[in-house]
């Protein structure tokens, strides 16, 4: 039998939620909020949700999703075009891979697993950035948006993995 069209509806959104998510967290990090400076030190929300999501659920988290994410992340913050995309596809590809490392292990060993991956991508960003003005830029802003995206990540790896575990049974 056929599911009913509500029950394909309710599959679809469940499905797309992920994504949904981290666009959500992509929204939330760019309002405006009139601090000076508060753009080079906000957390890295989006990076965030890739991360959990390639790890608990690479299925609904394709390689095009991240790839959209990340052009939605440049347009909206304003970054070069592509600079988050190659970030957030080398994250992607790097915890895919090291996937079954983080299955089962506890919060602390994720956790980690997040600052050692939050720290490749802040310096390839930062890398990056650099070549792109032709100079060297100081590292104090990326260090600091580092630190507080380590920190701000139980928070939201809780939220996530609520979600996960409520709504993507």
């Amino acid at each position: 039998m056929k599911p009913a069209f509500w029950q394909r509806l309710d599959l679809w959104a469940r499905n797309i939620s992920p994504v949904g998510l981290t666009i959500v967290l992509i929204l939330i990090s760019v309002i405006p909020t009139h601090l000076p400076g508060y753009a080079s030190i906000v957390p890295q929300l989006a990076l965030m949700g890739v991360f959990h999501w390639t790890v608990f659920r690479p299925d609904l988290f394709p390689i095009l999703a991240v790839f959209g994410i990340g052009i939605l992340q440049d347009s909206l913050s304003g970054a070069p075009m592509g600079l988050n995309t190659l970030v957030y596809l080398t994250v992607f590809g790097v915890v895919l891979s090291q996937r079954r490392f983080f299955l089962g292990k506890t919060f602390l060993v994720e956790w980690l697993g997040f600052s050692i991956i939050c720290l490749g991508a802040a310096l390839q960003a930062w890398l990056l950035l650099s070549a792109y003005h032709v100079h060297v830029l100081t590292p104090a802003p990326v260090l600091f948006q580092y630190l507080m995206s380590i920190g701000f990540y139980p928070v939201l790896a809780w939220m996530m993995g609520h979600w996960q575990t409520s709504i993507l049974k």
